[in-house]
């Protein structure tokens, strides 16, 4: 059952840098095979969307690119540069809710866009809002206040990503996935406080089974990403011997371990 697929073009290293003033950002991804080989030189095209509140929210800017990964494969671009769909990046209020990046791609350098990706933003340019109040510091591990186990924080520890401290479904489809999610009974005593709890991005996943020993409560078995592959088919990452990424049908069953953002 374990079904690699061809691309894996989740951003599995993706760095996003911000301005003094941001009018524009910094954006770096490495797009390789499940072979682990770099995709170099070849054409990539691009869309990017800024969407606030949810990964699903509105897009209040969206820029397309079309550009080519270095022998590394390695992609460079600044948001913010690119040819404009919609809306003005410089005049995004960042101070209103949650902000999400969503990057679509087409492999051979058009806009027949098959591969999705939504993450959070987890760090937001500070210049153009003051904080008012003093943010705690975080660090990697188990945090019943936060949920469960903090797999993730950001350089400055004021934010990161939160793992469920066991499965929410041992066998379910993608299209019911993010709903066993959002259903606070799912969780267990110390995340049923939060309704924010969503299905990880394979990136996120990725970086799950990295820390699956630490985490725990995780099984030899294929995982749900919210990542797509095409209209019918979604990414997941098997947790057992040394891990594989495949894009199965929709309709196949998988389990879900879910994730909140601080």
């Amino acid at each position: 059952m374990k079904n690699r697929y061809s691309i894996l073009v989740a951003l599995l290293i993706a760095t996003i840098n911000w301005a003094q003033i941001p009018e524009k950002m910094s954006y770096q991804a490495i797009l390789r095979s499940a072979d682990d080989i770099p995709l170099d030189n070849q054409s990539i095209g691009m869309r990017l969307s800024i969407l606030n509140d949810s990964p699903t929210g509105t897009a209040v800017y969206s820029e397309t690119h079309t550009l080519m990964t270095n022998k590394n494969g390695l992609i460079s671009l600044e948001i913010g540069t690119g040819t404009i769909v919609n809306g003005v990046f410089a005049t995004i209020d960042w101070s209103l809710g949650t902000y999400f990046i969503q990057t679509e791609t087409d492999l051979t350098g058009g806009t027949n866009y098959t591969i999705t990706g939504t993450s959070q933003l987890l760090s937001v340019p500070y210049a153009l809002h003051a904080k008012t109040v003093e943010e705690p510091i975080y660090t990697i591990g188990l945090n019943r206040d936060l949920g469960g186990y903090v797999f993730y924080v950001t350089p400055n520890g004021k934010h990161g990503l939160v793992a469920a401290l066991r499965d929410q479904s041992d066998s379910i489809t993608w299209y019911r996935a993010n709903n066993v999610c959002s259903n606070s009974e799912n969780h267990d005593s110390n995340g049923q406080q939060f309704t924010d709890w969503r299905l990880p991005t394979i990136n996120e996943l990725y970086m799950m089974f990295l820390k699956r020993s630490e985490i725990g409560a995780f099984d030899s078995f294929w995982y749900w990403s919210s990542t797509e592959s095409t209209a019918e088919k979604a990414l997941g990452f098997y947790f057992g011997g040394s891990g594989g990424s495949g894009d199965p049908n929709k309709a196949i069953s998988y389990r879900v371990r879910c994730i909140r953002s601080f």
